[in-house]
């Protein structure tokens, strides 16, 4: 099983960008479908987006289509978040998940997922 590693987060006003990084240690990462979640205070855990292990199949919440984008760099043992036009309703804690599965699979549950890092802070101030 993977270990996963959050950076990246921070404040930000409304409009700008941040990009974030799930790091992984182990020899396995290149087979581990990865997901991006976020929870806000009081709710639930909820899916961003997720990049299979190939790379081939990327998904995205309709709330951050066409501003987030999710790359792997399996070389690197890294998956990044690019988040850009970030608005205060994307303020949370962001968690990477992680999951073994075929190539073209990246599923939206969080319950899912069986390796999760310790999450990064984003706040999107007005």
């Amino acid at each position: 099983q993977v270990q996963l590693v959050e950076s990246g987060g921070g404040l930000v006003q409304a409009g700008g960008s941040l990009r974030l990084s799930c790091a992984a240690s182990g020899r396995t990462f290149s087979t581990y479908a990865i997901s991006w979640f976020r929870q806000a205070p009081g709710k639930e855990r909820d899916f961003v987006a997720g990049i299979s292990w190939s790379g081939g199949l990327a998904d995205y919440a309709d709330s951050v289509k066409g501003r987030f984008t999710i790359s792997r760099d399996n070389a690197e043992n890294t998956v990044y978040l690019q988040m850009n036009s970030l608005k205060p309703e994307d303020t949370a804690v962001y968690y990477c998940g992680g999951r073994r599965l075929g190539p073209l699979t990246v599923p939206r549950q969080a319950s899912l997922y069986g390796s999760w890092g310790q999450g990064t802070q984003v706040t999107v101030s007005s």
